[in-house]
């Protein structure tokens, strides 16, 4: 062994390749409660990209697991704390080459490691609606910055759910877009099969016209994308009317054991609304919904484990860009602040571990596997239909959680929220949310799934019901 040290000493001292940082910025600072009333924020700045482009004249909030060189990155974790990256994921750049403003990072999950907005080390983020009641996770900073008007547009990420589950809490627009279409570049990662980045904002015109800018194949520095990718013009292929679209009401996606009637009701309803707008709307099954629950937790608890734990953020073997300075964080940060992750987080890393060590990865493998059928199973049922409906989450935004609760009850509610959502992280397909009304006050998300790198298609339904929506 002592002989392989010399190259480890060598490779140390290289010069390394970083993303590039194109505009200058100053660190920001930690907001003031006073500014701060939602707990979205985790840190506010002012990054003026150039004066012309798509995104000129709008403000953009950036989750936190997403690099913004110069200013502080946390992850909603104390592993994390003090980390400071030196470069801009791509996504970030896009963003500033096209005008856009970024005036601070959104609060995350602790790790992005929970579907409601409790387990950020910097408190419990408050959703504008009620504030007793979750915004979603993990992305909840995000989509509660977008509702209640602080920024106009936001990026979240989406591993099981966590860019259309606050958009759902919330009342806007969410979308995830087709695994591999938004380059992952730098991005703090989930698990690499199922990592996706995208839009949060509070039109579908505006979901179009940002993910034109983010959207597009990375010269091979993120491996989850193929190279012949391309992006349209999404904002030009918008419409107000549906004709010949085929709109199929998922069976699967509603009476689910923690589904509310209310919500199967107000999304049922705005589908077959759709039909006055010249689409023509049937119930289909796709029983392979069912199983998806299942795989997605086999896969994300051994995943995260050898991607977040073992891997520290980066994983290994494959080809792209490699966040460096990030792994050196989080191993430091596991070696001397492990215990004071979230309730969350520990449970999974310790599950995951636990069948890593005893199963030796094969229920992972074995669900990967088993996932190439659920990925054909849906990819038929859209060779007859453009678009499938069902609701988001099948419940609304729950209250946050009391201080004496039990592990058990954080966990639920935790965990609780990706029947629906899960399955297309799992096949890829883009999936959006979109807000069909209110009750009880609480928001009421419709999610929309379309064909794969087909999200001109998923817009334009989105686009056409909102606009029918709002002239009601």
């Amino acid at each position: 062994m002592a002989s392989a040290c010399k190259s480890f000493d060598v490779v140390d001292s290289l010069p390394e390749p970083l993303l590039p940082v194109k505009y200058p910025r100053t660190p920001g600072y930690r907001p003031r409660p006073e500014e701060n009333k939602l707990n979205a924020w985790y840190w506010r700045c002012d990054i003026k990209g150039v004066d012309t482009g798509k995104l000129a004249g709008k403000t953009l909030a950036i989750k936190d697991n997403v690099p913004v060189a110069g200013v502080p990155m946390m992850n909603g974790s104390y592993v994390l704390e003090g980390y400071v990256p030196e470069f801009d994921a791509t996504i970030v750049t896009r963003i500033l080459d096209a005008g856009g403003r970024i005036v601070g990072k959104a609060c995350a999950e602790d790790l992005c490691m929970s579907g409601s907005s409790f387990s950020s080390v910097k408190g419990a983020i408050r959703n504008p609606h009620r504030r007793d009641h979750s915004a979603g996770g993990s992305s909840g900073g995000s989509a509660a910055l977008v509702a209640s008007g602080e920024v106009d547009m936001a990026i979240g990420g989406d591993q099981g759910g966590s860019i259309r589950e606050p958009s759902a809490y919330c009342g806007i627009v969410g979308l995830k877009p087709t695994f591999g279409l938004v380059p992952y570049t730098g991005i703090l990662p989930v698990e690499v099969t199922i990592d996706h980045t995208g839009p949060i904002t509070k039109t579908v015109y505006d979901a179009a016209l940002l993910l034109e800018v983010i959207a597009g194949y990375d010269n091979g520095l993120d491996p989850r994308q193929p190279g012949n990718l391309q992006v349209p013009n999404y904002t030009k292929m918008l419409a107000t009317e549906l004709p010949g679209i085929k709109i199929g009401i998922l069976k699967e996606g509603f009476g689910l054991s923690n589904s509310e009637d209310d919500v199967d009701t107000m999304v049922k309803k705005a589908a077959y609304q759709m039909t006055s707008l010249g689409a023509s709307v049937e119930e289909v099954s796709v029983p392979e919904h069912k199983l998806a629950d299942h795989l997605y937790t086999a896969i994300a608890y051994e995943g995260q484990v050898d991607m977040m734990m073992r891997g520290c953020g980066a994983g290994s073997q494959y080809k792209g860009y490699y966040p460096s300075s990030t792994v050196n964080a989080l191993h430091r940060g596991y070696r001397t602040r492990i215990n004071d992750m979230s309730h969350v987080v520990k449970t999974v890393l310790l599950f995951g571990d636990y069948l890593k060590q005893e199963y030796g990865g094969y229920f992972y493998a074995k669900a990967q596997n088993v996932r190439m059928d659920m990925i054909k199973a849906f990819d038929k049922v859209f060779e007859h239909y453009d678009v499938l409906v069902m609701p988001t989450v099948p419940f609304k935004a729950p209250k946050l959680p009391l201080q004496d609760v039990t592990v058990s009850e954080i966990w639920e509610q935790a965990m609780n929220t990706y029947a629906n959502m899960g399955p297309y992280n799992l096949t890829g397909h883009p999936a959006l949310s979109i807000n069909t009304g209110f009750s009880d006050g609480l928001p009421v998300g419709m999610m929309i799934v379309g064909r794969k790198f087909e999200e001109s298609t998923l817009l334009k339904v989105a686009y056409a019901y909102e606009k029918m929506r709002d002239r009601m």
